[in-house]
C-alpha cells in the first residue's frame, strides 16, 4: 500500500531529473562537452614503440615505458615486464635492469626477487602515446646541476 503511494512522488521525480536544464559547466579534460552530457575520450593510436630512453622532469621520477606493453599479464602468479628486466635476464635481454630500490622490502632489507611493494610495475611507470595534451601545461623540469 505504501509503495502505491509512492509511486506518483516517484514519477515526479523522474520527470524533474529529465527536465533539468543545461547547467553551464564545461570541464577542459571533456573538450566542448557539457558536465552534464556523456563524452567519449578520443581514440587510443599505436603507443610508443621506439624504445628511447625520455628525460626525466623531477628527482626519483619513474622512467616511462618506451614500448608497447598492451596484453602483458602483470598479476599475483605472473609479471612479463620481469621476463626481461629481472636482473638476472638483463645480460640476455639487454633491456635496462630494475632499480636496486624494487629489490628491498619495508624494512631495507635486500631481496633476491622484486618486493612485492614494487611488483606491480604499471602503478608507477606508464607507456606513451603519440598525441597532443588535453589541456595546456606549463610546468618545467628541475634544471639539473652541473658537477664542478
Amino acid at each position: 500500500m505504501k509503495l502505491l503511494k509512492l509511486l506518483p512522488l516517484l514519477g515526479l521525480l523522474a520527470l524533474a531529473a529529465i527536465a533539468q536544464p543545461s547547467t553551464g559547466l564545461s570541464d577542459p579534460a571533456r573538450g566542448p562537452v557539457p558536465v552534464e552530457k556523456p563524452s567519449h575520450p578520443p581514440r587510443l593510436t599505436n603507443a610508443v614503440n621506439d624504445d628511447v630512453r625520455r628525460p626525466r622532469n623531477y628527482d626519483m621520477q619513474p622512467p616511462t615505458i618506451p614500448h608497447r606493453v598492451d596484453g602483458y599479464q602483470i598479476d599475483k602468479n605472473f609479471n612479463k615486464c620481469l621476463d626481461c628486466h629481472a636482473r638476472t635476464k638483463t645480460e640476455f635481454s639487454l633491456a635496462i635492469p630494475a632499480s636496486p630500490t624494487h629489490y628491498l622490502d619495508r624494512a631495507g632489507k635486500v631481496l633476491p626477487q622484486v618486493s612485492t611493494r614494487r611488483y606491480f610495475c604499471m602503478q608507477c611507470h606508464v607507456p606513451q602515446e603519440p598525441v597532443q595534451p588535453i589541456v595546456g601545461n606549463a610546468f618545467e623540469g628541475v634544471a639539473v646541476p652541473t658537477g664542478k
